[in-house]
């Protein structure tokens, strides 16, 4: 809606916004983004999970824009926990990360859209209002992909039956942390976890991928963060 078409509204009927990332350059650049619409406002942001929940629980804002990657945790956790506290508040997921591999299962986390960080600014405020009306916002690969699989009857899990898509949600994390170059005991620190528990989420993914080694799950990890997390992801439609 453009500045000359869009009616004027008072503060209070804009639709309020809040802001989830834990870069304070990125979350200021979306406030000024959504600064220039007259219906939409900035209320609140945070750039982790804890202080997310604690400010959107209080703030109950109409759309939370959150980035699936945050320090200490995740996205995808801190939808499953918002859609528990402030069920009313729609999750936008805005990502760097994969749509074919975390775009479907942000949405069964709870969110209600899943938008790419490479995408316009212009393509940031339409996500925004599709979700605000209370459709899905997600990108027309992803819209084919989703339809092929209820079509066949098939899902991301079963897609296939190995390979990075048969992760689970923690362990797609810790994969994307040790390819990022986190060693074990920082990927525990970064998490939450204990040593122990990260040493047997890799056994599972060495399981899960086939290798047998931790040299080899390592080498696996930074080839697939290397090549943009494509690899065994299946092909989009």
């Amino acid at each position: 809606m453009s500045a000359n078409t869009r009616k004027k509204i008072s503060p209070s009927a804009a639709k309020r916004i809040f802001i989830v990332d834990d870069h304070p350059i990125v979350r200021n650049g979306l406030s000024l983004l959504i600064a220039q619409e007259d219906d939409l406002e900035v209320c609140g942001e945070a750039g982790d999970s804890v202080d997310a929940i604690e400010k959107i629980s209080k703030l109950k804002p109409d759309v939370a824009l959150v980035d699936i990657s945050l320090e200490g945790s995740n996205g995808i956790d801190l939808t499953r926990a918002l859609k528990l506290r402030v069920p009313k508040t729609a999750v936008l997921m805005l990502s760097m990360h994969d749509e074919s591999l975390y775009a479907e299962r942000s949405m069964r986390a709870g969110a209600r859209g899943y938008l790419m960080k490479q995408e316009s600014p212009e393509t940031v405020i339409e996500a925004i209002r599709v979700v605000l009306s209370g459709e899905l916002y997600l990108s027309d690969p992803v819209k084919s992909l989703l339809l092929k699989e209820m079509l066949d009857g098939t899902s991301q899990d079963t897609r296939l039956s190995g390979g990075v898509q048969s992760l689970s949600d923690r362990e797609l994390e810790i994969f994307h942390l040790l390819g990022s170059g986190r060693s074990t005991r920082e990927v525990a620190a970064s998490l939450g976890l204990s040593v122990k528990t990260v040493e047997t989420h890799r056994e599972h993914i060495k399981r899960k991928l086939g290798v047998k080694t931790a040299t080899e799950l390592l080498h696996r990890a930074i080839r697939w963060a290397e090549n943009g997390e494509h690899e065994d992801s299946g092909e989009m439609i």
